[in-house]
């Protein structure tokens, strides 16, 4: 297997770009663009040995300190069938078109218009269901980050509408299957609405995030 070069990577990344006009480039195969205190991405995931990548649908909160990037709701391209799909840098020319639309036909969130932070949080509290009627784990970041984003936004109302699900699927999750760091459920859940009403600090710590990861350039929809 022949080693994929930096500039191969970055035509690729230039070739992802072009399709999807209303990111920019982040970094090699990570696209962004921010929608208030949230970023929006397409990232192309290297695969485990790198001849490939998986397109791959995200988004990540700017209301949390957090040393990278995440990939919160990530979605990877799949096929008719549900199999993850990855693309070879080898065939990368021949089938990257196809797979960036069909990956935007699968993406929760638009990859066209930008989402709102009402769309955005809806996916959240969706995940957090789900994972609950699935009998995963609790989905705590993802309820915090539904909290979180529209508190930042000003949109107190919908952080209200998050707090409520924080309490009835806290009463879901079993005891057991809580973060082991907490002391309760009850002081969690305090400690979210605190959060949510300090809107000064929820600004500083997207202004921290922006200059942390280098997001200055990345445009704000």
């Amino acid at each position: 297997m022949s080693k994929v070069d930096a500039a191969t990577v970055k035509r690729v990344t230039k070739d992802w770009a072009a399709l999807y006009p209303g990111f920019d480039v982040w970094r090699p195969l990570r696209l962004l663009r921010r929608i208030g205190p949230v970023l929006q991405g397409v990232t192309l995931d290297r695969s485990t040995l790198g001849a490939a990548y998986f397109p791959t649908v995200h988004i990540h909160a700017l209301t949390r300190e957090f040393p990278v990037v995440s990939l919160t709701l990530g979605q990877r391209l799949v096929t008719s069938s549900g199999v993850q799909e990855a693309v070879t840098f080898s065939r990368h020319v021949e089938d990257y078109s196809d797979a960036a639309r069909r990956l935007a036909e699968q993406a929760r969130l638009s990859l066209d218009l930008p989402p709102t932070v009402e769309d955005v949080v809806r996916e959240l509290r969706a995940f957090a269901v789900s994972r609950q009627a699935q009998g995963g784990p609790p989905a705590v970041n993802e309820i915090e980050d539904s909290v979180l984003i529209p508190a930042a936004s000003g949109s107190v109302d919908i952080a209200k509408e998050s707090i409520q699900l924080a309490q009835e699927l806290l009463a879901k999750w079993p005891k057991s299957r809580l973060p082991v760091n907490w002391t309760s459920g009850d002081e969690w859940l305090e400690g979210l609405s605190i959060k949510a009403g300090n809107v000064d600090s929820l600004h500083k710590i997207v202004d921290g995030q922006i200059s942390f990861h280098k997001l200055a350039k990345v445009r704000q929809e």
